[in-house]
């Protein structure tokens, strides 16, 4: 009588795919994602989630150019008093009063940074 061989279990992939696969790659399970990020190129953002540090990193690059206008922004929405949404410069009179504002604040910047400090990117943590 002939004995059977065993029968090779299935390899088991390095790559990570799919949704979660940065996530698989960043607690060890899995070697790379398919886009080829190692754990050395992933971190977690402030939010928690797992990003590539070159997405972050271009993400905070980019956000420099639109910054002033963000607090001018928000200034103005609380200078209004507006919660909720509101399309800046939509269909609305309250779209349009926002815009004014926010533009009025943004061309003059001194008034927009009191009481409201620069973002230094300190706030994720460090992670």
């Amino acid at each position: 009588m002939v004995l059977q061989m065993k029968k090779r279990g299935d390899r088991v992939s390095k790559t990570a795919r799919g949704r979660g696969a940065k996530v698989l790659v960043f607690k060890g399970h899995r070697e790379r994602t398919a886009g080829g990020l190692k754990v050395d190129m992933l971190m977690k953002n402030r939010r928690g989630k797992v990003v590539s540090k070159r997405a972050n990193a271009s993400g905070r690059r980019r956000f420099v150019n639109i910054e002033p206008w963000v607090r001018a922004l928000m200034a103005a929405r609380e200078s209004l008093r507006i919660s909720g949404f509101v399309a800046v410069n939509g269909r609305t009179l309250q779209g349009k009063a926002l815009y004014v504002k926010t533009r009025a604040l943004y061309s003059s910047e001194s008034k927009v940074c009191v009481g409201m400090a620069p973002s230094t990117g300190a706030a994720d943590g460090g992670a």
